[in-house]
């Protein structure tokens, strides 16, 4: 399993839009690649259908190649939607790629010891497989008191699975953020591509890579 964080970092509403347009690209490019793509978290942006951030769990052959294919950063070409006559017409997006079966470092690894799975009825839109079984999976480090509910698939070995997934995620941010390291990465990467460093481009409301 890949996680892959599509995020607008502080950028203005053009980027949320961006993100929610690479969101769809991406869902495709998962399809025709038979890679699972299953999104356990987002952040809304202020505008209804915006994001200010998308975290995917990406499983199957391919998942690492399309991960690597969107590291970095993502530049979209396009006039403002919102604000006619706006001058800037390149807005930028990053995606950032957390491999939790990669080796971590000992302050970052999760133990079986301290964690706490708790199994729940499933909960909100789902249709027809929500509130049918307890499938749904609460997981807490007990030591950081850090918790995730995960509700995604329908089998509740396979939430149990993405839940230690994004645990061992938001642990690594937690770490990072103490050292401030995450801080500085952040502001790195936005002024990256704010120089333009973008790995890939897209253009046009279509959002059509070129």
């Amino acid at each position: 399993m890949i996680l892959l964080q599509l995020t607008a970092n502080t950028g203005p509403e053009e980027c949320c839009l961006a993100v929610s347009k690479a969101l769809a690209h991406l869902l495709r490019e998962c399809a025709a690649a038979q890679v699972v793509a299953e999104l356990p978290e987002e952040a809304p942006g202020e505008r209804p259908g915006n994001l200010r951030s998308a975290l995917l769990a990406l499983e199957g052959a391919a998942s690492h190649a399309i991960a690597m294919k969107w590291r970095g950063s993502v530049q979209w070409t396009c006039p403002s939607p919102y604000r006619p006559g706006h001058k800037r017409k390149n807005w930028f997006i990053g995606a950032e790629v957390f491999e939790p079966d990669a080796p971590q470092d000992d302050s970052t690894t999760l133990q079986d010891k301290d964690l706490r799975f708790e199994t729940l009825r499933a909960s909100g839109p789902g249709g027809q497989h929500v509130n049918k079984t307890d499938s749904a999976v609460r997981a807490t480090h007990i030591p950081s008191g850090l918790s995730v509910k995960v509700q995604t698939e329908r089998s509740q070995h396979a939430n149990k699975r993405l839940a230690r997934a994004l645990l061992a995620h938001k642990l690594a941010c937690a770490s990072a953020d103490t050292a401030n390291a995450a801080r500085t990465a952040r502001w790195l990467q936005h002024y990256g591509v704010e120089r333009g460093n973008a790995g890939r481009v897209f253009k046009g409301m279509e959002f059509k890579e070129g």
